[in-house]
């Protein structure tokens, strides 16, 4: 007998292993406080993994595999993998055990560890998710000192011949279309309606509710069962693919950087936490997509459809390469010496900034916000003011549903805080209020003003974008994409820069009351 394990992001019914029903073969899938306590999880995070894996395990036992599945509460869950795999290893009379690879780190080095103690052989084999291999990334750029997503993306276009024409070329001339990509939403164009779970995925929802509230993990976040948006099987995220299509999709490259107050989806496509778990695989996105953009060229132009992709088989692929790239080291990195723990309002949205008090509330209501909304808003505030890179990496792990830690920590530790000094970014992703502003409507009925620098009710976001870079003007001084912000900078008078500094200072020491 050989015993499988599937970890909870592995939910790929298209793996060579399900191709045939095996006798011989068992899967086990568990819901473990190994993995429900390692970080403080959003509710709706441990709810949607939790019904994505139970109704993978239930669709595998009706195709005829051989399932073993346990549940958070089960009497005989021992709450880690390497003690009910060794239990039900005696259980079953298991003579091989079978893992596919782990995203993540932590996870690989464990079950390394634990096959090499057991009495019987053992094997890892692939996950058959990703488009690249681990080690794709760092054989690209060996030798080099940063890692350029646009060379890595092109490689990518080129190795899978995604919108290419005949003779290699881009389609439309152009690799990337980002400069089309930042419209700010002013209204014109409808927003899709949000696709929800069906009867059958909310009853499941609901157990998995009642089975955690039992087990009583700690959590942040909040939850209305009656009113959950998360998808949690193959076939409901085919449907929200093909409802992107159709409505997200026109408009997604045009408006994918805007903010606005009471659309959190806006012309997003929600998938990122089925490609997550495996239940899509990103090439079927990508083809799905672009099928349909070429279907419909007369109402969807091609930054569109160039700006979805590339966030797949560019930013997606890209972050993996780089964490296998750089663990573990990646988890030490703090390239500015940022000591600082987060506001406590991180945890509640509790702030007078209004696109702070936004970002975070809409975060802990749903378990999701986009990717502006996390680098320009909660990830831009935690840079100004100098959070330790560990505080922000454990809040973005846990607070939103798609967060697995290979995904997470590169973009917020690299592309997010910087703290990789370049590796990932070329410059960092810093701004005053007018960024706010110019993407969003948050700065309209703020509490602050947006066009103050220093005095009653300056927006902080002004004075410690300056603070910033005065304080780290040793390290990004002679950066290039830098360099101009401490010729603007200079020009201003002394006595303005001061007034600038004292307002960031008093900020700084009043952070949790901004």
């Amino acid at each position: 007998m050989t015993l499988r394990l599937l970890l909870g992001d592995q939910l790929n019914m298209q793996h060579s292993w399900f191709a045939k029903v095996a006798p011989d073969v068992t899967y086990v899938l568990m819901e473990v406080r190994q993995e429900t306590d390692y970080v403080q999880h959003h509710i709706q995070k441990l709810i949607a993994f939790f019904a994505a894996m139970r109704q993978f395990a239930s669709a595998l036992q009706a195709q005829g595999h051989r399932v073993i599945y346990l549940k958070i509460n089960d009497k005989e869950n021992k709450q880690n993998f390497a003690d009910n795999l060794l239990a039900i290893m005696q259980a079953i009379g298991a003579e091989r055990f079978e893992y596919q690879q782990p995203d993540e780190y932590r996870l690989d080095t464990y079950l390394a560890a634990f096959c090499r103690q057991l009495p019987i052989s053992s094997h890892m084999t692939d996950s058959e998710h990703f488009l690249t291999h681990r080690e794709e990334l760092a054989a690209l750029f060996k030798g080099k000192k940063t890692y350029l997503m646009e060379t890595f993306y092109r490689a990518m276009r080129k190795k899978y011949n995604i919108l290419l024409t005949p003779t290699g070329e881009p389609v439309g001339g152009k690799w990337n279309y980002d400069a089309e990509n930042r419209k700010k939403y002013d209204g014109t164009v409808p927003v899709p309606p949000v696709l929800k779970p069906s009867a059958s995925s909310l009853q499941i929802v609901r157990a998995v509710y009642q089975d955690i509230l039992q087990a009583a993990p700690t959590t942040i976040g909040s939850v209305d069962i009656d009113s959950f948006e998360w998808l949690t099987t193959r076939q409901e995220n085919l449907q929200l693919l093909a409802h992107f299509c159709q409505y997200g999709l026109p408009a997604f490259g045009s408006y994918q950087d805007a903010m606005v107050s009471h659309f959190p989806y806006l012309f997003h496509s929600r998938l990122s936490f089925a490609m997550n778990v495996k239940l899509l695989h990103p090439l079927e996105v990508v083809q799905t997509a672009i099928q349909y953009w070429q279907q419909h060229q007369d109402r969807i132009t091609l930054a569109q459809i160039e700006g979805f992709v590339r966030q797949i088989i560019g930013w997606r692929e890209y972050m993996r390469g780089v964490y296998w790239a750089q663990m573990p080291r990646y988890t030490q990195l703090n390239f500015f010496g940022h000591e600082r723990p987060l506001p406590a309002w991180y945890w509640t949205g509790q702030t007078k900034m209004n696109c702070l008090h936004h970002v975070i509330k809409q975060s802990l209501q749903k378990a999701y916000a986009h990717h502006i909304q996390r680098l320009m808003v909660t990830g831009n505030f935690a840079l100004l003011a100098g959070i330790h890179p560990n505080e922000v990496d454990k809040w973005y792990l846990g607070i939103y549903a798609d967060a697995i830690e290979w995904v997470e920590i590169t973009n917020t530790r690299g592309m997010s805080q910087f703290a990789d000094g370049g590796l990932v970014g070329t410059k960092p992703y810093v701004s005053s209020a007018n960024y706010m502003h110019k993407m969003s409507d948050y700065c309209t009925t703020c509490h602050y003003n947006k066009d103050l620098k220093y005095g009653n009710r300056a927006c902080p976001f002004n004075s410690l974008y300056w603070h910033f870079y005065e304080r780290h003007r040793e390290k990004l001084a002679s950066n290039p994409r830098t360099g101009m912000m401490y010729t603007t900078w200079d020009k201003m008078l002394s006595s303005e820069r001061e007034k600038i500094l004292r307002q960031a200072e008093h900020y700084l020491a009043h952070i949790d009351n901004l």
